[in-house]
């Protein structure tokens, strides 16, 4: 397995299939060029098309610093429980640290057993302390 950070347009829509939407050209070029966004891919067997990925956002606050929020991870179903999940956040969680960020985090579904198994075994820890709370935009 190859991790590959993503840095054009054409590497983001190759890996459409992993996406819960169509890739737009536009938001995806948007992303790659915002400082603080990141997107890595993962490649099997030296292919061209990934299998997955994990994007991160670095978020900073004036009293706490720098920490990571990993905005999304996805592996292609074949490819699953091969520890290419665990791969991808554990090299997310690789540049928080060569970036300084304090610490790295995720808000997962609580059913989402599939994710929640990739975060433990990349060393990650539920906290049992989080409630999200969302407003809708659109």
């Amino acid at each position: 397995m190859e991790i590959r950070r993503a840095t054009t347009v054409a590497e983001v829509a190759a890996a459409e299939h992993l996406f819960d939407h169509p890739v737009r050209p536009e938001w995806a070029e948007r992303f790659l060029t915002a400082v603080g966004h990141h997107l890595f891919q993962a490649y099997e067997d030296g292919g061209s098309t990934p299998v997955g990925f994990v994007s991160g956002v670095e978020a900073i606050h004036p009293d706490k610093g720098t920490e990571m929020f990993l905005y999304e991870l996805a592996v292609a179903e074949p490819y699953r429980r091969r520890g290419i999940g665990r791969a991808l956040v554990q090299r997310l969680a690789a540049l928080g640290r060569e970036l300084g960020c304090y610490d790295m985090w995720v808000l997962v579904d609580t059913g989402n057993d599939v994710a929640l198994a990739a975060y433990r075994s990349a060393g990650g820890k539920d906290d049992g302390t989080c409630t999200v709370v969302t407003w809708d935009f659109g």
